[in-house]
């Protein structure tokens, strides 16, 4: 079965309802084979990313940056991961009040450090969360998971 971690710092009724449109594209019924795992940013480890075949990151963007959790989830992983989880597929959701660019910016530069790739541009909402955005994640979810499926079906 293939895995698909969901890492996040969810701390608004915002970034609660884009992480509910990516937990609910990635279960969505059309997928079989996938087990998704949701993990907040401060309690996901390495041994939770290890085991995923493809992970969605989601992260406010606060002072131009990530959030604090999500570049602790990264310190925690950096080096049992740095070469193990090399060529994982990856995903990433940002919200803002006003621009997602600088916490976009800091989070894919990691991702790039540590080897992943990038399946999908990330989706960057600023303001209010409308149907556009949670579509938009709901198909990241979606399209991640089965990135997660592909992954673990070459890696069989």
């Amino acid at each position: 079965m293939a895995r698909l971690l969901i890492v996040h710092h969810t701390v608004s009724p915002a970034t609660q309802e884009l992480l509910d449109a990516v937990s609910d594209g990635a279960r969505t019924d059309d997928i079989e084979g996938v087990q998704v795992r949701t993990e907040a940013a401060l309690s996901a480890t390495a041994a939770d990313l290890l085991a995923a075949d493809a992970v969605v990151l989601g992260t406010p963007a606060n002072i131009g940056y990530m959030s604090g959790a999500l570049k602790h989830f990264f310190d925690t992983v950096y080096y049992p991961a740095q070469t193990s989880a090399q060529g994982l597929p990856y995903t990433l959701y940002v919200h803002g009040d006003n621009d997602t660019s600088g916490a976009v910016r800091s989070v894919e530069a990691i991702a790039k450090g540590m080897g992943w790739n990038r399946h999908r541009p990330p989706v960057t909402v600023t303001g209010r969360p409308g149907a556009e955005a949670r579509e938009s994640c709901w198909e990241l979810g979606a399209v991640t998971a089965l990135a997660a499926l592909e992954r673990a079906r070459e890696s069989a």
